[in-house]
């Protein structure tokens, strides 16, 4: 049990890669709030869990609204006490537009889930572990946080944003027992492209972002990146601090 004892909050935790992590983590010990928009299919996380042997509690959180950050953390606090690791995966995707096509109520919109949303979460985190003397972040940030060319200029600045976050966020805590490192996806199969249609997409920005799209050698898995994730949130990973960690089969090598 890698995480035996530790209680864990996951954002995004209804589907794709935050279910991934919130049921290895559960399976390796952890207690799990499983947070999401979506509060029924954060409960049927939670279900799985706890018909698995585990333990854990839904949660609903817009992380767009900082008191549904600030009611998920004070739910996590009634129900286990305390919080050891808190993993940043909720996230929405832009339609691709390049700065030229971008409209403010958009880049208002991804900034305010994927970059302040996660900003907020660490903050409430951080002093919590300041006053406990540990805890751990992993913020989910994806190869778009350490390239261009990965989606539109919202979607890219949004998640380039968190990547310094985590570094700055690992520097100025190290000697606090606090750790914080991110990791950058590639190509992963979840419903993240959902938001990305339903917003609608620029063709402009869409086939230049193609051009970059065939290099990437496979999509992965979600459950791919939660065994990442659980390295990271797990004092196996004492050493490793303020780094983001790409899982994509080599895409960013090229």
């Amino acid at each position: 049990m890698r995480l035996e004892g530790k209680v864990a909050i996951v954002t995004g935790a209804a589907s794709g890669m935050g279910k991934a992590i919130a049921e290895l983590y559960a399976k390796e010990g952890a207690k799990v709030v499983v947070s999401d928009y979506n509060f029924e299919g954060a409960e049927a996380v939670a279900a799985q869990i706890k018909e698995a042997g585990g333990e854990a509690i839904a949660n609903r959180a817009n992380v767009a609204e900082l008191a549904d950050i600030e009611a998920m953390f004070e739910a996590t606090k009634a129900a286990y006490g305390k919080l050891d690791i808190l993993v940043n995966n909720a996230g929405i995707m832009d339609g691709m537009e390049p700065v030229g096509e971008i409209t403010d109520e958009k880049w208002d919109r991804v900034f305010s889930i994927n970059t302040r949303g996660v900003m907020q979460a660490m903050r409430l985190a951080v002093n919590i572990f300041l006053e406990q003397g540990h805890g751990v972040i992993v913020n989910n940030i994806s190869a778009g946080g350490i390239r261009g060319a990965r989606a539109g200029a919202a979607y890219v600045a949004s998640k380039h944003a968190v990547t310094g976050l985590t570094a700055n966020t690992g520097y100025m805590y190290a000697q606090s027992g606090i750790r914080c490192n991110g990791i950058a996806p590639g190509g992963v199969k979840t419903n993240i492209a959902a938001s990305m249609a339903a917003s609608g997409i620029s063709q402009f920005g869409y086939g230049r972002q193609q051009t970059g799209s065939g290099t990437m050698p496979r999509a992965g898995e979600p459950e791919e990146i939660a065994q990442l994730a659980l390295f990271l949130g797990s004092d196996e990973s004492s050493f490793i601090n303020g780094q983001v960690i790409a899982a994509d089969a080599g895409w960013t090598a090229y």
